[in-house]
């Protein structure tokens, strides 16, 4: 029997109890991209938003800022006026009924996503090559000086969801020697320099996930309402089909599968050849990064609709042997992106494909078509700071800052050359072509001697290696044999040897005049394995 005593104990919990629920319920809790430190938008209007519970009355104050609304379906959102930069640090002050959370030292500055697959995800410490002492050096001493406190870096941690998610968990974090390493490598040039160009505070938000394709970070709704993206679809479908059969094929081989993997192991040690990869189960759909929409909804979702300046991208190596489909699919991402942001078409700003042995130039081609085809986009060509053997270029320093000359045109409207030479226009004049070029600027320049990287074909479609000469701002092509030029070809190769530049220094990107079925990219090419394109994976 209870006594008397026991009931008014379980009672006292029960009522404690209910009081610690009713109360977590009520907290007001802001989402952690408004914590400590953080970096708001200028000159846009900034919502704050977080949870709480059904009917909570919830304050925001910023500055001389306040703004009040009513928590709906347990979320809440205010929207701030837009603000000039201040690097004046700031405290974010959000009350409900029973508690209050302040977020200190906060700024008001330029704030931009960066996002992609591993090169953007790359790290200053991974620049680091054995085999390049200089720039190792000049990596270690560029980290060393990084003491930037205005500049602030959150990174979204990797995170698969079948369906949307709106929260993270992550911090902001302030540059210094010690904590720039754990910047993304690109995003901190990139930042770096629009900081000391602006002379206000920079926000860098990085999403990004090696080996990962575009339609991981590509909403399901865009997917499933274009028939173009049907194939993409239908592989999902064949993958969840077939999950079962293959994980247990994988579990009855893996003995076998290990022992091979421990036999190759110390043979390529003792030979001194790259170790093999440890043999592993395939990935769950439902998990797989390379899964359609999963990274959009965990790692894009939770930032909407933060206020941003606009993107930079780093991607499209994971889609080298499907560039027919990237011409769609990455305008279609962007246009979505943007559509979800609701601030209009901010800059996305994005770097061609470096130049790899596994890098087919459809991809890059891809990517400049979409410049035609998307507006307020600029690349970052990357032809002279590739690696024949290494997917992962380790110069990262001019990515970032020719993607900083990109925003600083497009964003900021300084009237500068942001671009390489890009082609315009062909002209054919007995037996040359004669090619024009956007961004030109000042001039062409050949880099180091003659021009390299032209072939020139007839109506046979044979390609010659070509003799290109700069006269002015075009360049004409010529080729022994070839006397009925129809084609020229500038750095239609994996990795081109090229010297094409304008007189800013920057390198022109690929093209082709022709729209002839290409051969480098046929239907049976194999994706880059994920554990080839992501470090740790």
């Amino acid at each position: 029997m209870m006594t008397a005593s026991l009931r008014r104990l379980l009672s006292g919990l029960l009522i404690a109890g209910l009081s610690i629920s009713f109360s977590a319920q009520a907290e007001v809790v802001p989402s952690v991209l408004f914590g400590d430190n953080a970096v708001l938008q200028q000159g846009r209007k900034v919502p704050v938003w977080g949870t709480a519970a059904e009917g909570e009355k919830v304050s925001v104050s910023f500055g001389e800022q306040k703004a009040e609304t009513v928590a709906k379906d347990g979320k809440w959102m205010v929207w701030l006026d837009p603000m000039k930069a201040d690097t004046t640090p700031k405290t974010l002050t959000i009350t409900g009924s029973t508690n209050t959370v302040t977020s200190t030292n906060i700024l008001v500055g330029e704030v931009w996503v960066c996002s992609g697959q591993s090169n953007m995800e790359r790290k200053l410490p991974e620049l680091v090559n054995k085999t390049n002492a200089v720039l190792s050096q000049k990596w270690k001493q560029d980290a060393a000086a990084a003491n930037y406190p205005e500049i602030r870096h959150l990174t979204v941690p990797r995170t698969t969801a079948t369906n949307p998610v709106t929260t993270l968990v992550s911090q902001w974090e302030i540059c210094s020697p010690q904590t720039v390493t754990n910047f993304t490598a690109v995003g901190y040039y990139f930042g770096r320099d629009i900081h000391r160009d602006l002379n206000v505070p920079v926000g860098l938000i990085h999403s990004s996930w090696g080996g990962t394709p575009a339609e991981a970070w590509t909403r399901h709704e865009v997917l499933a309402t274009n028939p173009i993206f049907t194939p993409i679809l239908d592989r999902f479908t064949n993958a969840v089909a077939t999950y079962a059969t293959r994980l247990a094929k994988y579990q009855a081989d893996e003995p076998k599968l290990l022992v091979d993997y421990t036999n190759a192991y110390a043979e390529a040690d003792a030979q001194g050849r790259p170790n093999p990869l440890r043999p592993t189960p395939p990935p769950n759909p439902s998990e797989d990064p390379h899964t359609p929409s999963i990274l959009f909804n965990g790692m894009i979702n939770p930032l909407l609709p933060y206020a941003i300046r606009g993107v930079i991208w780093y991607q499209g190596e994971s889609n080298s042997a499907r560039a027919k489909e990237y011409h769609d699919l990455f305008p279609a991402m962007i246009g979505d992106w943007r559509a979800q942001w609701r601030q209009g078409d901010f800059p996305f700003l994005f770097v061609q494909i470096a130049p790899f042995k596994r890098m087919l130039p459809e991809i890059r081609e891809a990517q400049l078509m979409t410049l035609g085809k998307v507006p307020n986009t600029a690349m970052a060509v990357t032809t002279d700071v590739g690696d024949f053997h290494d997917i992962h270029p380790i110069q990262k320093e001019p990515v970032g800052e020719r993607l900083a000359l990109a925003a600083r045109a497009l964003a900021y409207g300084e009237l500068l050359e942001y671009s390489g030479p890009r082609y315009k226009s062909a002209r054919t004049n007995g037996n040359s072509i004669t090619i024009s070029f956007d961004h030109a600027g000042m001039g062409l320049v050949a880099k180091g001697g003659p021009l390299k990287g032209f072939v020139l074909a007839g109506a046979d479609k044979t390609f010659e290696p070509a003799k290109a000469e700069i006269q002015g701002k075009t360049v004409v092509v010529t080729a022994a044999g070839v006397s009925n030029p129809v084609a020229v070809r500038y750095a239609w190769e994996n990795v081109p040897e090229v010297n094409l530049f304008n007189q800013a220094g920057l390198p022109a990107s690929p093209f082709r005049t022709d729209e002839w079925e290409t051969q480098t990219n046929p239907p049976t090419a194999t994706p880059l394995p994920s554990h080839q394109a992501s470090p740790g994976k």
